[in-house]
C-alpha cells in the first residue's frame, strides 16, 4: 500500500510505475522544523525540496516597504524556491515554519540522481513543473479577475482551518490585501 508521500508524488508527477515510485520516495527523508525555524532564507541557495506531511510554511519576501507573503504551503504541497533549486541561484524567498512542521525532504543532489535511476523521469518532471505552473496561473488569474471579497471567499472556502492557525496578516498579504481591507471583508463574512 502506498504511503501519503507516494500518493502525492503520483498526483503531481502523473502515472508512475510502482518500482519507480518506491525509488523516488526512498530518496526523501522525514525531517521536522519547529515553529519559527527557517527552511530557507532569502539570498541563500535552495539545495532541497520538501513535501509537507503536516504543518504550514510561509513563503515570503521582505522589501523596503513591507513583507509580502507569496504563499502559505500546507499539507500536500511541495515547497522550495524553485528557481534557486533548479538554477542554483540565490533564493528570492524566505520560507519559515508557522507551526511545527513535518516534511519529506530531498536534496538537490538526490533529485538530480532520479534522472539516472528512472528512464522516464524527464517526462514525469515536466508534468510536475506544469502542475506547479498551473497552480501559479490559477492564483494570477484570481488576482486579475476577482474582487478582494471574491478572493477572500474562495480562499476561505478551501482553507478554512488556516484562518485559526496562522496570523491573518499573512493571509491578507497572500491575497493581495491590506490588513484593514482583509479585516473589513472578514467582518462582513461573519455577519
Amino acid at each position: 500500500m502506498a504511503n501519503e508521500l507516494e500518493l502525492y508524488i503520483k498526483s503531481y508527477f502523473g502515472i508512475v510505475q510502482p518500482d519507480e515510485l518506491k525509488t523516488i520516495s526512498s530518496l526523501f527523508k522525514l525531517t521536522t522544523l519547529k515553529k519559527g525555524e527557517f527552511f530557507l532564507k532569502t539570498k541563500s541557495q535552495s539545495d532541497k525540496m520538501s513535501f509537507i506531511q503536516s504543518g504550514h510554511l510561509r513563503v515570503f519576501e521582505i522589501t523596503a516597504e513591507k513583507e509580502i507573503t507569496q504563499w502559505i504551503s500546507t499539507k500536500g504541497y511541495f515547497v522550495t524556491d524553485l528557481s534557486s533549486f533548479v538554477f542554483e541561484t540565490p533564493a528570492r524567498w524566505s520560507i519559515q515554519a508557522l507551526v511545527d512542521t513535518e516534511l519529506y525532504t530531498i536534496s538537490r543532489e538526490d533529485y538530480k540522481r532520479i534522472g539516472t535511476l528512472i528512464p522516464n523521469w524527464h517526462h514525469l518532471e515536466k508534468l510536475f513543473i506544469v502542475q506547479c505552473f498551473k497552480i501559479m496561473e490559477d492564483r494570477i488569474f484570481s488576482h486579475l479577475s476577482m474582487t478582494a471579497e471574491e478572493r477572500y471567499k474562495l480562499y476561505f472556502e478551501t482553507n478554512r482551518e488556516l484562518f485559526n492557525q496562522v496570523p491573518l496578516q499573512y493571509i491578507a498579504s497572500m491575497l493581495g490585501m491590506t490588513p484593514e481591507t482583509f479585516s473589513r471583508i472578514r467582518k462582513k463574512q461573519v455577519l
